[in-house]
């Protein structure tokens, strides 16, 4: 099973997630923080979990659907890890520290504050 987090504002208009039985565990509103200026002030997370099956289509449908400037969706199962800019999927073993470090690099390129790039290992 893979677990993520997605930001709801951080979905372009139009975008839809219904090809995907995802299981929603928590949704939730606040205020993060550290927001850069194309950011709104307030954000939806859900925290969800979908079959392992299902993360490299859902990981094309995000890269597909993800707006351009400042945003990124994450998820991962106890081995491998999923990170999705517009257009880039990031996909490597849990634990692997170059494969977050090139995440990263990626999301300060797209102006990604560096608090943001926190996702779980």
């Amino acid at each position: 099973m893979l677990e993520g987090t997605l930001i709801a504002e951080s979905l372009r208009p139009g975008t839809t997630l219904d090809q995907f039985t995802l299981t929603v565990r928590k949704i939730a509103r606040y205020f993060p923080g550290g927001i850069t200026e194309d950011q709104p002030a307030i954000w939806t997370s859900i925290d969800f979990e979908i079959a392992d099956s299902e993360g490299e289509a859902l990981a094309s449908a995000l890269a597909a659907g993800l707006g351009e400037r400042g945003w990124y969706a994450n998820f991962q199962s106890d081995a491998e890890a999923f990170v999705v800019f517009a257009g880039q999927v990031f996909r490597y073993p849990r634990g692997d520290a170059a494969g977050r470090a090139r995440a990263q690099a990626h999301g300060r390129l797209f102006g990604i504050p560096e608090p943001q790039l926190d996702w779980t290992v």
